[in-house]
This record gives C-alpha cells, structure tokens and sequence, in this order.
C-alpha cells in the first residue's frame, strides 16, 4: 500500500508526545504554535480514547512537561529517558506495544534529534508513522526543515494536527466533532 494513502483512525492510533519541557520549550521557533497545536490534539486523543504515551529528556536537567501540557495530558504514562530515540529507553517499547496500535502520532520537539529518532526507529519497526509538522519544532527552523524531509524521505507521513484531528474523527455531526470545532475554531 502506498505509504501516502495511509489514514490514522482513532481504533488503531496512539500519541506519542515528545520532549515539550519547561527548560527547552523557551528556546523552539515558533513554540508557543508547537504547544498549541500539541495541546489540541492532546485533548482530541482523550475525548476519542487514543492511548498517548509522553517522552521526557533528562527532566532533572531540563525540567518537566510544561504544566499546560502536563494539565492536558491527565495520567498519561511517562517515560524518562537520556536516549534520543525514546525507543531507546527501557520502559518505553513494553508501554508502546501494549497500545496494540499500528499508527503513531507523534508532535514535540526536537524535530531533528529526539522527535526523528524516535520516528526512524518507529518506522524500522514496521509502524505508520504521522508526524504533525505544526506540531514538532526545533531551536533553528533549517533544522527543523531538514527533519522534516528525511523523515518523509523515510516513509513517515507528514501533515498537520488539523488534518489528523479530522480523519480520527472520521465524520461530522457526532458530539466529539461538536467538541473539537470548538477547538479548531
């Protein structure tokens, strides 16, 4: 199948957000979209039942999630990690692989060191990978381009958060849809 006819539905889907901690989020281009844009789809992953699983780097370093992320996030699992890959630490494939979903969803940052790795090893790992581009970042946006390209290059789809909100949806008029317009909006 063509990697590009790919569509996320929320019964075989799962969020994984990468990294968005207090010490780096201040330094991202454009962070304040990144958050933004990750927080939506952190609340859409909840409403339709999405397991979502969340990376932190180093957090005696470089701190927590932020705390709007974290207040979205509710009781979502955690790793730690000192890998850039979050398939790199040991808790993480034993939580990934009891989601039993194929599709991964993934924002955070940064684009091109623990977001890419991360999505490289997914994609090794014979998973459909959907990064959200309004939803990853990195400090400098050459970076953030490049990361970009190759993760497409590699077979990872790229779009936006808007976009994947709409196909796990699926159809209008439900109450979930009433809920996100008022998020899209």
């Amino acid at each position: 199948m063509n990697p590009a006819l790919a569509r996320p539905r929320a019964t075989d889907s799962a969020l994984l957000v990468v990294d968005l901690q207090e010490k780096l989020m201040p330094a991202i281009h454009e962070g304040a979209g990144v958050l933004n844009q990750s927080r939506k789809l952190i609340h859409v992953a909840r409403l339709l039942k999405l397991p979502v699983l969340v990376t932190e780097q180093y957090p005696k370093g470089i701190g927590p999630t932020v705390p709007e992320i974290r207040a979205a996030l509710g009781d979502a699992p955690t790793v730690e990690k000192m890998t850039f890959s979050g398939c790199g630490a040991e808790p993480f494939w034993a939580q990934w692989n009891s989601f039993a979903r194929r599709n991964a969803i993934v924002c955070g940052v940064e684009a091109h060191v623990c977001v890419q790795q991360t999505v490289l090893d997914f994609l090794e790992r014979g998973q459909s990978v959907f990064v959200l581009a309004d939803a990853v970042g990195s400090r400098r946006p050459l970076d953030y381009d490049l990361a970009l390209q190759r993760m497409h290059d590699a077979g990872a789809i790229v779009t936006t958060a808007e976009s994947v909100i709409f196909e796990l949806l699926g159809r209008a008029g439900t109450p979930e849809f009433k809920e996100v317009l008022k998020l899209v909006k």
